[in-house]
């Protein structure tokens, strides 16, 4: 009997003519048991909040009931996840029902989770509608489901070969331990759904490339290809995730008579993907906050106390609060203030979350977020993802989340059930990004995602997964090529590609071996002299692949992943070998020699560093590394672009009518009154400072030029708003040629909204010149001479030495620790950067350049100066202009100004208030004059 006749016999309180077609249609197409259980949960029809199925659970559940490979786009709490799971959910309890011996003991859907704190989330919402389900099901039937990651215990692990889950829930490096685990290899042969969810989070960095190629191999153990799910609240292009999802097809390419792999071909087609576009279906209520509208004259802690009492009051207006910052210590900072503040706020009503607490402090505020037993929580990343938290209200973000994804994903945890509006406030305390902050969340209304970019043709990851095949079994080494290029990443992996991969795999150098690198697979064609084929079911002269070493397995087993290990690094005084503290590894990427950066309150200048210590001399000079550097998400490139054409019209509404103007276009924004008059102040005394072409736009691309007579220094400051990826790239690029042409040590200061390149006065170059004269063909090679020899270059090759298993981690007992590999990292690199076209050195500076340094996004800017789209303008400034406080500074806190910062930048302002002359009235008590 269908839906339709269920509901007018009543069997369910609601009036049938009210409910949707297509609610109809898809209740009608559940198993009884499945359908009841979905109406006593969802029971109350509310048309208004989607019926009783959500936008995206009506489009996914009929896609994947009839296994359509789909990726759901769909804001957090609106039951994406749910949407995967019921048409799984009810195709298992229909066999377990039909089938005279049940289910298979083997696993049907994997569920592959970029986080263990996500996947043990899922494996708890999944007990819930397996156990209402079975409650209602004849026969007492038994859908298992089991959740195996890095943390599972090895008792637990053999209870799963005896009583195999039929769901299983794991992390994408688990995935790839169980395609080579020969006993639970099997189990997997008749998985018919992978459900990958937070897809954006995997795409943008090599555990996705690490799945993706695992999903192929998964293709060559299944029975029949399984259906792929995809999930995310936040990801765009959606086109290209989807082929990310599903990977290429398999065979022989479209009008070719020799298999993929079989010499170059072009790509093959991607396999069917329905893109379920429901991003947009929930309301928002977000806006910009400020303390003040002057946040340069304002005292700090003025600030700081209109802060807290702001963050307190909105605090109290609602339940639960999820507070974000951008570093951990600003997480704990910002819990302590309030608990030393306020009376209100206790260990029992409030909590921290972060990646740098014990795995049980962690869980335990999840458990009670899961409650709604606390009122307010600090975090910085570690919440933004999936974890169902249905009594928190409002999310409040503590300066720029630097990208709209990470914007929506963190104030969508808020209101995080059908029907309720998502509530957020974003509070800038920092200039710069009171107008990033303005144009994100404007973008974020308009329905504008960041785009995400998948890392392409990494040899580190396809070395592990070709050591995996190899180690399987012998294979053709067609097979290896067609599953990597059916994976997306390596769609485009050339010939010349694979010979370079397959040359480190053998251990084809000399000398490699000497230094303790051994070969991982042996590459023979099956054409033995003796005429004795060893593997009569190949092909005679086929070329095959096997695995070298008795230990293979276990090398395999314990070495693979993709995640890096990291240490912190004693920092010494060069003078007299005084122990000072110790700084993150990341931290030393940013480091170049004569950089100065802050630890102890101290300023040391950086010199370098051996193996986990790092030498430094104290100094007075102004630090040009801020602490936060390596912990602040950097600023999305798309997110860059849209500032900048904001800036654009920001001008041409001053040009024609002037601030008033400005001031009534900004309402228009979600923001407060302080920011609307804060932004429309700092654009006004920009342009009668410096005039409008000191501001970049969409098509200019400003520098301006200080000299600096107290520190004996040139400064330009290069206004490129397209995030710190790309200026890290672009600065390094400036900087090498500017050493060049000067003779001269160059020094660099990088952030989101620019760089700045400083050099001794009396050594003059022309900035604008060389950013007009750089070729694009030519940056790859430049960026490449300008990372030899830096941390940044000797960091990665460890990372990526470690990932290719030329570095082991974990040998015959011994496990090497990070610091253990980065010595013996340090003695291989320039053995291996004179090897020719290696693999591992090859890789190191892909990933730099493409993935960290953001190249194409340079090559593009820099074509579109070469075509006169984008003008290079130069200005002379006698002090920093207003849009170049933050470059000059580079030392703005993610909660509250620093005491120095703000002293420095009321003097630049005082200079800049001189300079634009009496006629123009400033008042410096946080409001504005007569003249406003």
């Amino acid at each position: 009997m269908g839906a339709r006749e269920l509901l007018a016999r009543g069997e369910y309180d609601f009036d049938p003519d009210t409910v949707e077609l297509d609610d109809a249609e898809v209740l009608e197409s559940l198993e009884p048991e499945v359908r009841e259980w979905w109406v006593s949960e969802f029971g109350e029809y509310v048309p208004e909040n989607g019926g009783f199925f959500t936008p995206p659970q009506k489009e996914a559940i009929p896609l994947v009931r009839d296994r359509t490979n789909a990726l759901v786009a769909s804001p957090t709490g609106s039951g994406k996840t749910l949407a995967s799971f019921t048409a799984i959910l009810n195709e298992l309890f229909r066999r377990e029902r039909e089938q005279d011996d049940g289910l298979d003991n083997s696993v049907y859907c994997l569920y592959v989770s970029p986080l263990k704190s996500l996947a043990n989330d899922i494996h708890r919402n999944l007990a819930v509608p397996l156990s209402g389900i079975a409650e209602r099901a004849d026969g007492d039937p038994e859908i298992r489901h089991a959740i195996r990651h890095g943390d599972t215990d090895d008792s637990e692990r053999r209870k799963m070969l005896e009583e195999t889950p039929h769901i299983l829930n794991t992390t994408p490096e688990t995935l790839a331990i169980l395609l080579n685990s020969p006993k639970f290899k099997e189990k997997l042969k008749t998985v018919e759904y992978v459900v990958v969810d937070e897809i954006h989070s995997l795409a943008d960095g090599k555990r996705g490339t690490h799945l993706a190629v695992s999903l192929e191999r998964l293709e060559n153990v299944v029975e029949s290809p399984p259906t792929r799910i995809g999930c995310s609240a936040t990801v765009e292009p959606l086109e290209d995730i989807a082929e990310f999802l599903v990977g290429r097809r398999s065979g022989k390419a479209d009008g070719a008579d020799e298999p993929v792999g079989a010499g170059e071909r072009p790509p093959r087609p991607p396999r069917d993907c329905e893109i379920v576009d429901t991003r947009f279906v929930r309301e928002f209520d977000i806006e910009l906050q400020c303390p003040t509208d002057d946040l340069v004259h304002t005292p700090r802690e003025v600030v700081n106390e209109r802060f807290y009492d702001q963050l307190h009051d909105l605090v109290g207006d609602h339940t639960n609060t999820l507070v974000f910052t951008n570093t951990r210590s600003g997480a704990e900072r910002v819990l302590h203030n309030l608990r030393e503040g306020y009376d209100a706020y206790d260990e029992d009503n409030s909590g921290c979350h972060h990646g740098s607490l014990s795995k049980e402090a962690r869980q335990s505020i999840e458990a009670d977020l899961k409650d709604g037993s606390l009122d307010v929580v600090t975090t910085s990343t570690s919440l933004e993802l999936g974890i169902d938290m249905p009594h928190v209200d409002l999310v409040v973000q503590v300066g720029s989340p630097k990208s709209v994804a990470s914007l929506l994903q963190r104030v969508g945890r808020a209101g995080h059930q059908l029907g309720q509006t998502v509530t957020g406030r974003v509070i800038a305390l920092d200039r710069d990004e009171l107008v990033e902050c303005a144009v994100m969340l404007k973008k974020a209304k308009e329905g504008f995602v960041d785009r995400v970019f998948v890392p392409e043709e990494a040899y580190d990851v396809a070395a592990q997964h070709v050591y995996g095949m190899a180690i399987n079994d012998v294979r053709p080494e067609r097979e290896v090529r067609e599953t990597l290029r059916r994976a997306y990443p390596y769609r485009n992996f050339s010939d010349d590609q694979f010979e370079t991969l397959f040359r480190y795999l053998t251990s084809d150098y000399e000398g490699l071996e000497d230094k303790n690198v051994y070969a991982k697979i042996w590459r023979d064609e099956n054409d033995p002299p003796d005429g004795e084929y060893h593997y009569p079911e190949y092909e005679v002269g086929e070329p095959l692949l096997g695995k070298r070493g008795r230990l293979a397995r276990v090398i395999y087993m314990t070495n693979i992943g993709t995640i890096p290990d990291s240490f912190t690094c004693d920092v010494f005084t060069r003078a007299d070998d005084e122990w000072v503290g110790d700084l993150d590894e990341s931290y030393l990427d940013t480091l170049e020699k004569g950089d100065v950066f802050v630890l102890g309150g101290q300023n040391f200048e950086f010199r370098y560093r051996r193996g986990s210590k790092v030498y430094a001399d104290r100094t007075s000079a102004r630090p040009t590394v801020p602490s936060w550097f390596s912990e602040r998400l950097p600023l999305s490139y798309d997110l860059g672009r849209s500032i900048l054409e904001f800036q654009s019209d920001l001008l041409e509404r001053f040009r024609k009518r002037g601030r008033p103007a400005v001031r009534v276009w900004l309402r228009e924004f979600p923001l407060d009154e302080n920011s609307v008059r804060a932004i429309a102040r700092m654009f006004d005394e920009q342009v009668r400072y410096a005039g409008p072409e000191s501001v970049s736009t969409d098509s200019r691309l400003a520098v301006e030029v200080e000299l600096d007579r107290e520190e004996y220094e040139r400064h330009y400051y290069v206004h490129s708003n397209y995030g710190r990826k790309f200026n890290d790239g672009l600065s390094r690029v400036v900087a090498y040629r500017c050493a060049n042409a000067a003779n001269t040590n160059v020094s660099v200061a990088v952030a989101d909204n620019g760089f700045t390149v400083s050099m001794p006065l009396n050594r003059k170059v022309d900035v604008a010149e060389i950013l007009r004269d750089i070729s694009p063909g030519d940056v790859r090679s430049d960026l490449r001479a300008a990372l030899s020899g830096t941390e940044l270059l000797q960091r990665y090759f460890r990372i990526n030495a470690t990932r290719s298993l030329m570095i082991l981690k974990r040998y015959k007992g011994y496990e090497k620790s990070a610091s253990e590999q980065q010595v013996s990292s340090e003695m291989l690199l320039g053995f291996a950067e004179d090897l020719e076209d290696f693999a591992v050195i090859e890789e190191t500076y892909r990933e730099i350049i493409e993935d960290k340094l953001a190249i194409s996004a340079i090559e593009a800017v820099l074509a579109d100066v070469r075509a006169a789209e984008i003008e290079v303008v130069q200005n002379r400034v006698d002090s920093p202009s207003p849009k170049a406080f933050g470059l000059a500074t580079l030392m703005a806190s993610d909660v509250v100004l620093a005491e120095d910062e703000s002293a420095v930048l009321r003097e630049f302002h005082e200079r800049v208030l001189e300079e634009i002359g009496d006629d123009y009235e400033y008042d410096t008590g946080g409001g504005v004059s007569a003249a406003e």
